[in-house]
């Protein structure tokens, strides 16, 4: 099923001054389950186009559809609701409340979507089970170690049963060590829970991962590989 659809992207700053295409006439398709690397070098576009894909930024032309959803259309306040509903982000900087705990954090969106406390109990109990992080669900972030953390953004992204998940960067902080087991975590629930990812990353171990990688350069694509 096609989740993600978009058409002739474009996104230019500093138009007034020297204008930067970040993101050029791209469209693409993206589907449900799908494990997908957006990949190149800095400056490339990826995190612009993943933030258009997200609704974080407007692109100057084209639109993006989300499940049928014209998100381009959208006021703010529609905007923020939609993806509150439909969308998970994770952040390299991994974007905790640093006086709530793991369990609190990843129950936030939960509140936000007002589900009752039972609901929100059950589910973040699952999800830090998952996440190998069951007995730290009373810690506060900076009692964590990085890989920790982000695994806490990957079980919040996932709290609010998102249409996909947007990882901008996700290992960029992390050793080697933390990058394998945050890797294989994501892979097992895109299997398990057919979640669908979509990375941005110049990071070769997610690349090796991804099961479609597209690359951009000066914000178009350049090849586009289902492995």
């Amino acid at each position: 099923m096609n989740i993600i659809k978009t058409e002739h992207l474009t996104k230019t700053y500093n138009a007034d001054k020297v204008p930067v295409k970040a993101v050029d006439d791209v469209s693409l398709n993206i589907e449900q389950g799908e494990f997908t690397a957006i990949v190149g070098p800095s400056g490339s576009g990826k995190s612009t186009l993943l933030n258009i894909i997200g609704g974080l930024d407007t692109s100057d032309t084209g639109k993006v559809e989300i499940g049928g959803t014209d998100i381009s259309s959208l006021k703010e306040n529609q905007l923020i609701d939609f993806r509150l509903q439909n969308i998970g982000f994770v952040f390299q900087s991994y974007n905790l409340i640093p006086v709530l705990t793991a369990k609190e954090n990843v129950e936030f969106i939960m509140l936000l979507q007002k589900k009752s406390k039972e609901e929100r109990n059950k589910r973040v109990e699952e999800l830090l089970e998952e996440v190998g992080l069951k007995n730290e669900m009373n810690r506060r972030p900076s009692e964590l170690s990085g890989g920790q953390q982000q695994r806490v953004a990957v079980a919040r992204a996932l709290a609010s049963s998102p249409k996909f998940i947007l990882a901008d960067e996700p290992t960029a902080n992390l050793d080697s060590v933390s990058t394998t087991m945050l890797l294989d975590l994501m892979a097992t629930m895109n299997k398990e829970e057919n979640a669908t990812f979509i990375f941005s990353t110049h990071d070769q171990r997610v690349i090796d991962k991804a099961k479609r990688v597209i690359t951009l350069e000066d914000g178009r694509i350049v090849s586009d590989v289902t492995n």
